[in-house]
C-alpha cells in the first residue's frame, strides 16, 4: 500500500469527526497541524549528549547542588497524541564538571519534544546528565497535567502527575534528597509546581 502524504492524512482524519470538512477555516488545517507536530517533535533530531557542554572553569571545588527549578515543559502523550504540559526540576551535585545552566531547560525540552510518557522523559533527563557530568548525584523531577486525562476518559480537570528519578547521593543519601525537595518547594509559585 502506497504511504500517505501527511497532509492527506491529516485531512482524512478531519474529514472522518468533520461534518462540513470544506469549510473555510479548515482549508489550511492540514497543513498547519503537520508544522506543528514537526515543532513538537523536534527533539528527536538534538544530540542530547551534545548539549551539555561542560566546564572545569568555575566548577574548580563547587561540590554543593546545582538546582534549576519551575522548568516549563510541553509534550505530546504517545498513547493519544494529546499534550501534556507542566514544570520540571532537576538538580545534580558536581564532581569536577559543570554544565552552563541553559543547557538543562534545553535537555528537558529535548526529550518532552518528543512522542513519550512523562515516566520516560524523568529517567531520560535523569541518565543523561548521570552519564554525561558523572556527577555526585542527579535529581529530577516533573509535574505535568495530561489532557488524555482531563479532557477525556476519566475527565478530572486539574490533576497533576509527579515523576521523580534519583541518581546516585540524592538517591542514598538522606540529606541530598531532603535538599533536593526543600529546593523544589522553593520553586513553587511558579507554573503549576
Amino acid at each position: 500500500m502506497p504511504k500517505m502524504h501527511p497532509i492527506d492524512a491529516v485531512r482524512s482524519l478531519i474529514e472522518q469527526v468533520e461534518p462540513d470538512p470544506n469549510r473555510e477555516g479548515l482549508h489550511d488545517t492540514p497543513k498547519r497541524y503537520c508544522a506543528a507536530l514537526q515543532e513538537w517533535t523536534a527533539g528527536y533530531s538534538v544530540d542530547t549528549a551534545a548539549l551539555l557542554k561542560t566546564f572545569k572553569d568555575g566548577a574548580d571545588s563547587y561540590d554543593e547542588m546545582v538546582f534549576v527549578g519551575a522548568i516549563p515543559f510541553y509534550s505530546t502523550c504517545e498513547h493519544h497524541l494529546a499534550p501534556f504540559f507542566g514544570v520540571a526540576h532537576v538538580g545534580y551535585i558536581p564532581s569536577g564538571k559543570i554544565v552552563g545552566l541553559s543547557k538543562l531547560p534545553r535537555l528537558v525540552d529535548a526529550f518532552a519534544r518528543r512522542l513519550s510518557v512523562q515516566e520516560r522523559i524523568t529517567t531520560q533527563v535523569a541518565d543523561t546528565i548521570d552519564k554525561v557530568l558523572k556527577p555526585r548525584g542527579v535529581g529530577v523531577v516533573l509535574q505535568a497535567r495530561h489532557m488524555c486525562m482531563e479532557s477525556r476518559g476519566i475527565n478530572r480537570p486539574g490533576t497533576v502527575t509527579t515523576t521523580a528519578a534519583l541518581r546516585g547521593k540524592l538517591k542514598t543519601e538522606s540529606d541530598a534528597r531532603a535538599e533536593f525537595y526543600k529546593m523544589i518547594d522553593q520553586a513553587k509559585g511558579v507554573g503549576i509546581g
